[in-house]
């Protein structure tokens, strides 16, 4: 009995031995660089938050590493990739960078960059009233009326719709979202939509109108004036004309009328 409890012993043992190194060659096989680089992909996220038309900077990202398949196509997967470009929207801290919010930034200030390449950017001197009382953020959109005199009244027509305010004063970012009077508004616009705003304001005045983000126009639909055609006219009747002789018989003249 005292030898078979001996040999169940030292096979418990021997049992134990192996699966505790079975479980440390799993373990050591899981953590190697090579396994953990498969099952992760190295991401750039914001390490603060970064307000609109901010250039990047080391400071404001991080690299993390997250589980492979989870990693959105268009993620930055280093941070040399995404330094010194712009921010189009605000982000805020942990988000994932991805391409579309952000665009090149070739040269000059950081506002050109925000500057869709079919558009230009065109200032506009204000007041409390023209800037909606302060309430104009970067990213806003509006209408441009605009007031001339016509015949000694006034004519206000809305010459531009749905055009994106890039930048209030020199400030490109929507700040602590609270209303600012303004000196100077800068609006995006096709090189078009530019010629018109400039003619209107020297024409007359400008004013703004902020628009609702969801607002949506209706379409224009332009209706043909009808005219009524002309009466027909009836035809006059012809005046027929008969020639006339002069009869003078010494002091007396008399016409008479000539017939075929």
């Amino acid at each position: 009995m005292k030898r078979r409890a001996f040999y169940l012993l030292a096979l418990s043992i021997t049992l134990g031995v192996g699966a505790a190194w079975v479980a440390n060659r799993w373990v050591q096989t899981r953590l190697s660089p090579d396994v953990a680089q498969a099952d992760t992909e190295s991401v750039v996220i914001a390490a603060l938050r970064v307000p609109y038309g901010t250039e990047i900077e080391p400071r404001h990202m991080k690299v993390v590493t997250m589980p492979a398949g989870t990693v959105p196509e268009s993620a930055f997967r280093a941070a040399e990739d995404v330094k010194g470009m712009v921010a189009k929207q605000e982000v805020l801290a942990g988000e994932i960078l991805v391409q579309d919010r952000f665009a090149e930034h070739l040269g000059g200030s950081t506002l050109a960059a925000l500057i869709d390449p079919d558009y230009r950017a065109i200032t506009l001197r204000v007041n409390d009233v023209v800037g909606v009382g302060g309430f104009l953020l970067p990213g806003n959109r509006v209408d441009v009326l605009s007031s001339r005199m016509v015949n000694k009244r006034a004519q206000t027509e809305t010459i531009l719709k749905d055009i994106k305010v890039l930048a209030v004063d020199q400030r490109a970012d929507m700040g602590d979202n609270e209303p600012v009077v303004v000196r100077a508004v800068t609006l995006e616009v096709s090189p078009k939509e530019s010629e018109i705003l400039v003619g209107a304001r020297e024409e007359g005045s400008i004013q703004l109108a902020l628009r609702n983000p969801s607002a949506i126009d209706a379409p224009v639909r332009i209706v043909e004036e009808v005219k009524p055609k002309p009466a027909a006219q009836k035809p006059r009747p012809r005046r027929t004309y008969s020639p006339t002789v002069e009869i003078i018989r010494g002091t007396d003249v008399a016409k008479k009328k000539v017939t075929g």
